[in-house]
């Protein structure tokens, strides 16, 4: 006789999954309608109620979307699931067994009594890549520690963040509002408190999370949040047309959503490809980007955020310490660059002199391709960071907060050994889920990366979830950073200092 798997009911119908070990999976749930026909370019429909138990055992369908670049595609992993319903999520959710810091699962085999904290995580690949199927972000830790855990698809590349005369904005971004509106709905179901979520993602996905903080269509939605190795950022919507158009031109029709829904999708995909394909993190190219649309993004979320929007959320943020090895190790960049072209690079980038000075000063053992790395780092992802954290000191999101909203920063700095790529962006994802066994992992971590840092990272970010705090200092006129690696998990304040006061200029 086969056992059934577990079973919940939500206010669209009833849902039977999987279960192992103490926790319960159930994956592929729609949350909005298939984008597909009339729905392609349009705003996130409802789904459909159903009848009966629907199956929820596999992963949905992904995006429509290409696969990594040679050689990206073998260290970050990116499934392709075929299918129209790719506006789906998954849940692991604690279930039949005592768990983690939030409480006991349920002796019945139910998700217990409900009110855990609820995580949502949000994928990154630059807003044209990754799924929620991703491996490396299995949510079997999370709700091994008393977290109800749950990732989201949402459109991706033309689809999602195209530019439009005749098509709402930033479709990508309310997808991901869609997908947290169920979560309000339905995660109780799952014992999860809709009071307590936090919403959490890294690139992309980090900066669709402080787009979502500026937006006043997420308010509510989520009380804490987690940017990793992502800062806020959107371009006017001119300038996010520019890539759209760019589409448009190779495919030789008019830069319309009526036009784009009459070409072959796998027509479509290769011709995006071929117009981001070229772009880089410090010098740009044609890429895709949030857009201020003044509805969803009504204004740059940057300005909005430094303004006191979400002020009463608490935020931890950080990146990785080498987070450029990832763009610029592969392709050669560190070892092709000399003092002649980082030059002209940096002046291209608009970096100023003083400010490279800096750079090159500290740095005089380095090669000059990983000075201008490590520019690029700070420029695209710490020192916004910084500004930030900074601002919120001012506008009720640091330490002495009235409002009781913390800001914590982090950086991860163990090194991997994997190609030299050493503490680079994506490296953290496995140590904060706590999945370093999973060989996806292993392709960028290698096979012997510290258990405990990641049983440190995963438990701090749970912490978070649970409470607020992740174990360490608010943020301060002493700039606390919490530094996962090298070597034991240590704070430090202010680290690189002299770097970060060169951008004040």
């Amino acid at each position: 006789m086969v056992e059934r798997g577990p079973e919940v009911l939500t206010r669209y119908g009833a849902l039977r999954g999987s279960a192992e070990g103490g926790v319960a999976a159930f994956l592929g749930v729609p949350y909005a309608q298939a984008p597909v026909g009339p729905l392609r370019f349009r705003a996130p429909e409802p789904v459909e109620p159903w009848t009966g138990v629907r199956e929820a055992t596999a992963f949905g369908a992904t995006a429509p979307k290409r696969p990594y670049a040679p050689p990206l595609d073998a260290l970050l992993p990116d499934p392709e699931i075929a299918g129209d319903d790719c506006l789906n999520l998954n849940v692991w959710a604690p279930w039949g067994a005592p768990d983690g810091p939030s409480g006991a699962g349920g002796a019945d085999g139910g998700p217990g009594e409900g009110g855990r904290p609820v995580m949502v995580w949000i994928h990154g690949g630059s807003l044209v890549h990754g799924s929620s199927a991703v491996p490396v972000y299995d949510g079997t830790a999370f709700a091994r520690d008393g977290v109800v855990l749950v990732s989201v698809n949402y459109r991706l590349g033309t689809e999602g963040f195209g530019v439009f005369p005749d098509a709402p904005g930033n479709l990508g971004l309310r997808d991901q509002i869609a997908a947290l509106t169920w979560v309000r709905d339905c995660v109780a179901a799952f014992g999860g408190d809709p009071e307590r979520v936090t919403v959490f993602g890294e690139s992309a996905g980090a900066i669709s999370i402080a787009a979502l903080l500026a937006s006043p269509l997420a308010q509510g939605l989520f009380r804490r949040a987690v940017l990793q190795s992502g800062a806020p950022i959107a371009q006017p919507l001119d300038r996010a047309r520019r890539t759209t158009e760019a589409v448009a031109a190779r495919l030789k029709v008019p830069a319309t959503a009526e036009a784009f829904a009459r070409v072959d999708r796998d027509r479509l995909l290769a011709a995006q490809t071929e117009v981001t394909g070229k772009g880089s993190p410090l010098t740009g190219g044609h890429s895709f980007q949030i857009a201020v649309d003044g509805e969803v993004v009504p204004r740059d979320p940057a300005a909005a955020l430094a303004d006191g929007a979400s002020a009463g959320v608490d935020l931890l943020m950080g990146t990785t310490t080498e987070e450029y090895r990832l763009w610029f190790v592969p392709s050669g960049v560190t070892d092709r660059v000399g003092p002649v072209v980082q030059r002209l690079l940096l002046r291209r980038a608009k970096v100023p002199a003083r400010t490279a000075r800096v750079y090159r000063a500290g740095r005089r053992r380095e090669k000059p391709g990983e000075v201008l790395g490590a520019v690029a780092t700070d420029r695209l992802l710490r020192v916004p960071l910084n500004v930030l954290a900074d601002a919120r000191l001012r506008t009720g999101g640091g330490a002495g907060s009235a409002a009781g909203a913390g800001t914590y920063l982090y950086e991860f700095g163990w090194r991997s050994p994997v190609l030299g790529l050493g503490a680079c962006h994506a490296l953290e994802l496995g140590f904060v889920f706590d999945t370093l066994d999973r060989p996806e992992t292993r392709a960028l971590t290698g096979p012997d990366a510290p258990r405990d840092l990641a049983a440190a990272m995963h438990a701090a970010w749970v912490s978070f979830a649970a409470t607020g705090d992740p174990g360490w200092r608010r943020w301060d006129r002493a700039r606390p950073v919490m530094t996962f690696g090298p070597g034991v998990p240590s704070l430090v304040e202010a680290p690189r200092e002299a770097e970060r006061r060169a951008w004040d200029v």
